[in-house]
């Protein structure tokens, strides 16, 4: 039995499912509406010109590849921002210290908000360019920093964007960002090793994949799909399909304790989580809620108890 996917409009897939005919989706490719932005102010006395040529290639190389089989229309691409800060530029041999902050948001549907899929700063993203180098990437040949960082970042974005369209829906698309973690230990740059760090990329999609966090994933379709886009059309029904989801969130973060994803969403979630609950809902379901998000993510208690006015 093949399984296709289709979208259907901003925010809406349809599974399709088949034994009798067997179709090849066309590589469209343009998942992405990415960009990329490179904060240099800390690098003196150099032209800009490499700094700009790297902003460029890298925006072709996200935009212009086909990172999937699936089609997106021009309203469907994952936006999503890159951006660099450069703390150390070396001429000689092109080498690059910077840190990176990847975000990206989705439409709600029926309405003119959008929300945060995913937002993440990596502290360990070294690479090196030189001004107009062609770069190219292969899943199963990993040996440039600086594209395997990239893909990683793509394809776990991919993923979580079709979790929330469908539940479980991304799993082949987190299995890619995997293969390029396996393929990277051989680099000899931070962020692909395990216990290196608990919430480098290997930690991240290692989680992501683990048998135990799997409400996690499946909370991203009851958040974003039974959720926020069911709430311009009934505020309360979308409210407790975030309520659902803040009980797989629970289950997540007691399955796996140690897992930094739980928190992480918590992190980037904060503030439109208030907005959902404070003045709004039972006090029932908001104790519980707040107990929740207590528990996973302590250090935002102040505002995870405004929930409750």
């Amino acid at each position: 039995m093949l399984v296709l996917v289709q979208r259907l409009g901003v925010g809406c897939y349809l599974l399709i499912a088949t034994s009798l005919f067997t179709y090849t989706l066309p590589a469209c490719g343009q998942e992405l509406d990415a960009r990329v932005n490179i904060n240099y102010s800390q690098i003196q006395g150099t032209s800009t010109s490499i700094f700009d040529n790297l902003k460029t290639t890298l925006e072709q190389f996200l935009n212009d590849r086909a990172w999937t089989s699936l089609q997106f229309t021009n309203t469907e691409k994952v936006n999503c921002t890159f951006n660099i800060t450069v703390n150390k530029y070396i001429v000689a041999n092109g080498a690059f210290e910077t840190t990176l902050m990847v975000q990206a948001t989705r439409p709600v549907y029926g309405s003119n908000y959008t929300t945060t899929l995913f937002l993440f700063n990596d502290p360990n993203f070294n690479f090196e360019f030189q001004e107009f180098d062609q770069i190219e990437f292969r899943a199963d040949m990993v040996d440039n920093n600086l594209t395997a960082t990239l893909a990683f970042y793509v394809y776990l974005i991919l993923g979580l964007d079709m979790d929330a369209m469908a539940p479980l829906g991304g799993t082949e698309l987190l299995q890619t960002a995997q293969t390029i973690v396996n393929n990277a230990q051989s680099l000899s740059y931070k962020g692909w090793k395990a216990f290196e760090d608990d919430k480098n990329r290997y930690a991240i999609i290692n989680d992501m994949l683990d048998g135990g966090m799997e409400p996690f994933r499946k909370m991203q379709y009851a958040y974003y799909r039974d959720g926020l886009d069911v709430m311009s059309e009934n505020v309360e029904r979308g409210r407790a399909g975030i309520t659902t989801a803040m009980e797989l969130l629970k289950e997540a973060n007691n399955n796996k304790s140690m897992s930094r994803l739980p928190q992480l969403f918590t992190e980037y979630k904060r503030d439109e989580l208030l907005s959902i609950y404070k003045g709004h809902g039972t006090s029932n379901e908001k104790e519980a809620v707040v107990a929740t998000l207590q528990k996973i993510n302590p250090s935002q208690g102040p505002y995870w108890r405004q929930m409750k006015e």
